[in-house]
């Protein structure tokens, strides 16, 4: 299943891994496409992949030199690309299968079982926080926002991401995809971040850049509805998208903060005062 869409993907394979080519030496298994979270390496799923890690990407920099929290590492790629930069990575989630598939494959960061609403750190004892595309998952987002604050330092930053409500479930009061509980939007998440004793200092998002402007009009006007429109079919994908799907990159994604409610993705920087 896309991690960020609404539908199974039309994969060959039956456990999701069509077009997978782990990164690996081969001695670590892939994790399944569950529809929870991405993963890379699927032809079919790098739009989504790529839309998720150019919030790491152009981020990075707020982790370097730091001691970073990654609260819902997934598949832990994320983790591993700030471990590139980093001091120390911890990673927290709350799926056994996930803990140490990051454990055996990326080794540079200390993965945690545990609850994002009651995270298992001391107080003061990180720099940074990441929560990409994570937030829209949780029941008590608010209880998990005050938990970030209490394990960040003083000065310490939240780096957020999540879809934006209004273009990703538009006209709809239940999210579309059903792995969401809510989903928000630049106002919302701004509201809950204050409240939990943030300091928002930056609200951008994520838009098409050129190159997938052009593919949405190519593709019927909208790219994302291509997709989705062919994992419905159940059916294999035409090579033609398949082709353009695959060949996505985070360069074809611009984070700017004009134009916010018309972002596909909502990108938070607070801090701790």
């Amino acid at each position: 299943m896309m991690s960020e869409a609404v539908i199974p993907a039309a994969v060959d394979d039956p456990t999701g891994r069509s077009g997978a080519s782990d990164a690996t030496d081969g001695t670590v298994e892939p994790l399944p496409l569950t529809g929870e979270r991405t993963v890379p390496g699927i032809a079919e799923e790098n739009y989504w992949f790529r839309r998720h890690e150019i919030a790491y990407a152009r981020l990075l920099g707020h982790c370097a030199g730091k001691t970073v929290l990654e609260a819902g590492s997934g598949e832990g790629y994320g983790a591993d690309m700030i471990a590139g930069v980093a001091t120390k990575v911890t990673g927290v989630d709350y799926d056994a299968g996930a803990v140490e598939h990051v454990r055996a494959r990326y080794p540079r960061v200390e993965m945690i079982q545990g609850n994002l609403a009651a995270l298992p750190l001391d107080d003061a004892s990180v720099d940074v926080v990441v929560n990409f595309q994570v937030i829209e998952h949780l029941w008590d987002q608010g209880q998990f926002l005050l938990e970030c604050l209490r394990v960040l330092r003083p000065g310490g930053k939240l780096l957020i991401s999540t879809p934006n409500r209004i273009t990703f479930s538009p006209g709809r009061d239940t999210p579309l995809n059903p792995f969401h509980t809510r989903e928000l939007n630049a106002a919302e998440l701004t509201e809950l971040l204050v409240e939990a004793g943030f300091e928002v200092a930056e609200m951008i998002g994520v838009h098409h850049g050129p190159g997938l402007r052009a593919l949405d009009a190519k593709h019927g006007g909208s790219f994302i509805d291509a997709q989705i429109e062919r994992a419905l079919a159940g059916e294999p994908w035409p090579a033609e998208l398949t082709a353009d799907v695959a060949a996505v990159t985070i360069d074809d994604f611009v984070l700017i903060a004009d134009d916010i409610d018309a972002s596909l993705d909502l990108v938070a920087i607070a801090v701790k005062p």
